[in-house]
């Protein structure tokens, strides 16, 4: 073999450095093309829950698509994918049920554990009244119209309240712009604005645990049908039950007017005489959204056994009082014998003391935190509420929504001549 020829085919068995360096570059160009997983991140996991009390899955994004399933309030489902708009979710149900949902129709990981924080928050936080719900309802995470929401109640759901909070309305442009044109004007300027309408809210808790906060108007109050009737154009907002009493012949005076009322219709009553009657403690207020209170009146309605009707045994007016209203038991210092150890029926209700300043709502809850507070307790004795105070201690004075006159102390020392 000629020098020449040996060379030429050393040449071909080994390319140059540029070659391989192209072909490298070539290799890596390929690999990331196909996507190998060893340089590709993976994507965490992403949940989203459904907000709409239902909502339908849809097979694609089109004018004319199939619907292939639904989602109800508080499903959690996985996100596959986004569209680019970012206004629809391609999600899974925990069934396997693959299909798009708008991103409206759902609330994030984020909002989710916000609303079990406040859920484990109020675990067990004493409930001030039962209620249900007038319409179909969102629970938001805080007080407000504009706040997130999340669990959606049906109409006629049970819940319990919690407590209650009041914030501003929100205003609509027309109304902004007519207070600003009134704070302006010449003809009243040292006219101090209006305050701003407001709007209350209670925190419940619904039937299945969810907790948030529902506006009041959504909000139904359970009350007995034989005390309401006694609300006089009030709101009561909480009754409960103190004592009951045993007066058979109410019942078989019940029990005789619907076996009438059935006789006349040709049909059996179905229901049997209740000889345990309640009687009841309730507060009440005005009505209004915005009070700096929860309540200013306390009514305690207890049963006539002779004329077999509700009266008024305690009720007292003009105070500014806090929920929860506490039942418990004491000891009556009357009882001789074997009733030595007898315990009555007793409540007790807070209110706001003399010398504290009227709370403000706080900017962000709406929550009223009242700085001194007096604690009231009562016994029922028979037909009788007496209070209980510490020996040789004098009732401490007590705030009042509106001003009361002051008691003119007799003279002391005069002779009638």
């Amino acid at each position: 073999m000629s020098p020449v020829s040996h060379l030429t085919s050393n040449s071909r068995r080994q390319p140059s450095w540029p070659r391989r360096l192209f072909a490298a570059a070539t290799l890596c160009g390929l690999l990331a093309a196909c996507g190998c997983s060893h340089f590709r991140p993976h994507s965490e996991t992403q949940y989203v829950y459904v907000t709409a009390k239902q909502a339908p899955l849809r097979d694609r994004l089109a004018a004319v698509s199939n619907r292939v399933g639904q989602v109800n309030n508080g499903d959690k489902l996985q996100v596959l994918e986004s569209a680019r708009d970012g206004r629809f979710l391609r999600v899974k149900t925990p069934s396997g049920v693959v299909g798009w949902l708008q991103a409206t129709q759902t609330a994030n990981q984020a909002l989710a554990d916000e609303f079990e924080a406040l859920r484990q928050q109020h675990l067990h936080s004493p409930i001030v009244a039962s209620a249900t719900t007038t319409n179909d309802a969102y629970l938001h995470i805080l007080p407000g119209l504009d706040t997130d929401r999340f669990y959606r109640l049906s109409e006629g759901d049970p819940m319990s309240l919690l407590e209650r909070a009041t914030v501003p309305k929100p205003v609509s442009p027309g109304a902004a712009v007519a207070n600003a044109a009134r704070a302006a004007s010449p003809a009243n300027p040292a006219a101090p604005p209006p305050p701003p309408p407001m709007g209350d809210f209670w925190l419940v808790r619904g039937p299945h645990g969810e907790t948030g906060w529902i506006y009041s108007h959504m909000v139904d109050i359970n009350v007995p049908d034989a005390i309401a009737r006694y609300a006089e154009g009030r709101r009561i907002i909480g009754a409960y039950v103190l004592a009951t009493v045993d007066d058979p012949e109410a019942a078989n005076q019940k029990s005789s007017s619907k076996k009438a009322a059935a006789e006349s219709q040709d049909t059996a009553p179905t229901t049997q005489p209740v000889t345990n009657i309640p009687e009841y403690v309730t507060v009440v207020n005005s009505g209004k959204a915005g009070l700096p209170y929860d309540f200013d009146e306390v009514r305690v309605f207890i049963w006539n056994i002779k004329k077999h009707r509700y009266e008024t045994s305690f009720r007292e007016r003009n105070i500014m009082g806090y929920l929860p209203v506490k039942l418990f038991k004491s000891k009556d210092p009357y009882g001789k014998g074997p009733d030595a150890q007898q315990q009555l029926p007793t409540f007790s209700y807070t209110v706001l003391a003399a010398d504290t300043p009227i709370p403000a709502p706080d900017p962000k809850t709406g929550e009223l935190k009242p700085a001194k507070l007096v604690t009231k307790t009562y016994r029922l004795e028979g037909n009788i509420c007496r209070r209980l105070l510490p020996p040789n201690t004098p009732a401490p004075d007590v705030a009042h929504p509106t001003p009361e006159p002051k008691k003119e102390k007799a003279a002391k020392g005069k002779r009638k001549h």
